[in-house]
């Protein structure tokens, strides 16, 4: 579950971590490291507990939507035809984090605002005129 970067390895995911923790305790231990091993196995523990709490956490399909980069319109037929569990009620459905489908390419950040993207619509006339007349006409 781990690769090899240099001379450390790394977890493959955050997920991976608390057995990547509980392996360096051991070696700890091995050691004579008895109270740094406890407290790595503690931290092991934290995060899993921490990891299993996140993924039942539920999402209306608006948020569900945000999360996935699906529309709600598909997570909700997902739903109906059983492909996803319905975490919810019938008639408020939710989909528990763990059930979320993602899009390989969905963003991680939502874009800007769009008041924030400059656009060839929000060029007044006379910048078109002074930009003409400092670069010339191309």
């Amino acid at each position: 579950m781990t690769r090899k970067r240099g001379r450390k390895s790394q977890p493959a995911s955050v997920e991976g971590l608390p057995a990547d923790w509980r392996q360096r305790a051991k070696t700890l231990r091995r050691y004579g490291g008895e109270t740094p091993a406890t407290a790595i196995e503690r931290c092991a523990d934290d995060l899993e507990a921490t990891i299993a709490e996140r993924d039942e956490t539920t999402y209306s399909l608006v948020e569900a939507a945000r999360e996935s980069g699906y529309s709600a319109d598909h997570l909700g037929r997902l739903v109906r035809d059983g492909r996803i569990p319905n975490a919810g009620r019938p008639g408020a459905p939710r989909i528990a984090r763990r059930d979320l489908p993602r899009k390989a390419h969905a963003p991680t950040e939502p874009p800007p605002p769009l008041a924030d993207r400059t656009c060839r619509r929000d060029v007044t006339n006379a910048q078109i005129v002074q930009s003409i007349i400092r670069k010339g006409i191309e």
